[in-house]
C-alpha cells in the first residue's frame, strides 16, 4: 500500500465516521421540537438570503 493510498483510506474512514455522527445528530434534532423549529427558522432565513443573492 502506498503512502497516498493509506492517507486516502484514513480520510475515507474519517468521512464515514463523520457521516455517522451527522446522522446521529439529525436523529436527535428531529426528536427535539424546539431544536427542530430553530433549525427550520434558520434554514428559512438562509434560504431568503441566498434567494436575494441569486436575483
Amino acid at each position: 500500500m502506498s503512502k497516498s493510498s493509506a492517507v486516502s483510506d484514513v480520510d475515507q474512514q474519517w468521512k464515514v465516521e463523520q457521516d455517522l455522527r451527522t446522522l446521529a445528530d439529525a436523529i436527535e434534532i428531529n426528536k427535539d421540537p424546539k431544536r427542530l423549529a430553530a433549525v427550520k427558522a434558520l434554514a428559512k432565513q438562509k434560504s431568503a438570503e441566498m434567494a436575494s443573492i441569486a436575483k
